[in-house]
């Protein structure tokens, strides 16, 4: 399996558990997600091999 793909496997297995909890405590554990993911992409690490 690529890396890729196990990350975007982890990005879902991440939110299908997120989403499973009690709304109060989502948005903190979205908020993070959201986070990292910005932070990626400004790190250009989000660009992948073309």
């Amino acid at each position: 399996m690529s890396d890729s793909r196990q990350s975007v496997d982890e990005l879902i297995s991440r939110l299908t558990v997120i989403d499973q909890q009690p709304l109060d405590q989502r948005a903190g554990a979205f908020s993070q997600i959201h986070d990292e993911l910005r932070a990626t992409l400004e790190d250009g690490r989000g660009q992948g091999d073309r």
